[in-house]
């Protein structure tokens, strides 16, 4: 009865069939790919990001203003004035 305690148990394992799974039409979209990849065409899947990326930059008017400035965020400028007070400030007191 002692080793019961420290015997731990498996949960049980876990299947999902898929039910609304299109197989004619997946294989339809895998020889349509390999065909593609075949001619050396690109395939229906984008590839690049960068585009994506720059997407969300268009929708947003933060990260185009911050990428028409070029620089260092604010706050991280901020933060460190801060950390270099505050380093000073406990130099001064060590020293006092």
């Amino acid at each position: 009865m002692l080793f019961g305690l420290f015997d731990i148990r498996k949960p049980r394992g876990y299947h999902h069939p898929y039910i609304y799974v299109d197989e004619r039409r997946e294989r339809l979209e895998q020889l349509a790919d390999e065909a593609r990849r075949r001619l050396g065409m690109p395939s229906g899947k984008p590839q690049d990001t960068s585009r994506v990326r720059d997407k969300f930059v268009e929708a947003t008017t933060h990260l185009k203003h911050r990428r028409r400035r070029k620089r260092q965020p604010l706050h991280v400028v901020v933060l460190l004035f801060f950390v270099t007070l505050l380093l000073y400030l406990w130099a001064v007191i060590l020293s006092v």
